[in-house]
């Protein structure tokens, strides 16, 4: 069963560069992040191979939390071949993160 891969200011761009990736920037001391973790860890089960879902730590990854202007957390960010698509800031029921990753799965 997939699970969110923790990526790092090192790791990030190789990891969005393919495909659809959802990235939460989070960290350890936000109460919303903690609320939103169970869902994005569903997420990442429920859409294995097709949607890689990532965590990045605003407090020990700064440089990519200030690239793509993050100011508040959590901010969920879905990335389409590495362009930025869709922006969720705060914290959200899972409907909402399903209908933004819906929209850019590919129709069958």
């Amino acid at each position: 069963m997939a699970k969110p891969i923790v990526v790092t200011d090192d790791t990030f761009d190789r990891e969005v560069k393919d495909g659809l990736a959802m990235v939460d920037f989070w960290a350890e001391w936000c109460g919303p992040c903690r609320m939103i973790a169970p869902i994005l860890e569903e997420l990442a089960a429920e859409y294995e191979g097709k949607l890689k879902v990532l965590k990045l730590d605003v407090d020990e990854n700064p440089k990519t939390a200030m690239r793509f202007r993050v100011m508040s957390i959590p901010t969920v960010i879905l990335f389409k071949n590495g362009e930025p698509v869709e922006v969720i800031v705060g914290a959200q029921p899972k409907r909402n993160f399903v209908a933004r990753v819906e929209k850019h799965l590919p129709q069958a």
